[in-house]
């Protein structure tokens, strides 16, 4: 447990400096430099997915609070719209006309579908604060940003492929998640 709530925390706490303390942050890019502080960034990035994942295995399944047989079809809808909504983060879709942060949604998303279907303490524990996180990080990166200027317009066609490229990205997930999470879903 100890292990997965430091990945957690770690995790949070990399993403939340951003925003929370940001001269802190400029006198590290200026002392490191950009590139530098990305690849610290991202270093410590796979720190917290390694904790999450090693804490993940030692922590074991544990009794499920919760088993609803009609979840399973929901999550797995859910899992596509959050893939769809990750994709189009970085992408040019008109999804962001109604969304201001699709890859932060995904997360959310992502956790609730997982939690429909995994309810062991584990589970609660990491798709529980990863969602929370995501939700507390939206409000912070709004303060920060201002107010919302919508990108322009980009049309069906481009949305299309966004949604396309994001059910492409759900399917490889689908059939890689018995080696990625060592459950088969399919």
């Amino acid at each position: 447990m100890h292990l997965l709530i430091a990945g957690l925390l770690l995790w949070a706490a990399v993403h939340f400096s951003i925003r929370l303390l940001p001269a802190p942050r400029q006198r590290l890019i200026d002392t490191l430099g950009k590139w530098p502080y990305q690849g610290l960034f991202s270093l410590l990035m796979v720190g917290a997915i390694v904790l999450l994942a090693q804490g993940w295995q030692q922590m074991g399944a544990g009794q499920a609070l919760w088993l609803f047989d009609w979840a399973r079809p929901i999550s797995l809808v859910l899992m596509a719209l959050a893939a769809c909504l990750f994709v189009a983060a970085n992408a040019p879709t008109d999804i962001k006309q109604f969304l201001r942060h699709p890859q932060l949604l995904s997360v959310v998303v992502w956790s609730v579908a997982h939690l429909l279907v995994n309810s062991d303490p584990r589970s609660l524990l990491l798709f529980g604060g990863l969602a929370l996180w995501a939700l507390a990080e939206i409000p912070l990166i709004n303060a920060h940003a201002g107010d919302w200027v919508k990108p322009a317009p980009v049309g069906a066609g481009k949305t299309a492929v966004s949604a396309v490229i994001g059910l492409a990205v759900f399917a490889a997930l689908l059939y890689g998640h018995p080696w990625l999470a060592g459950v088969a879903l399919l």
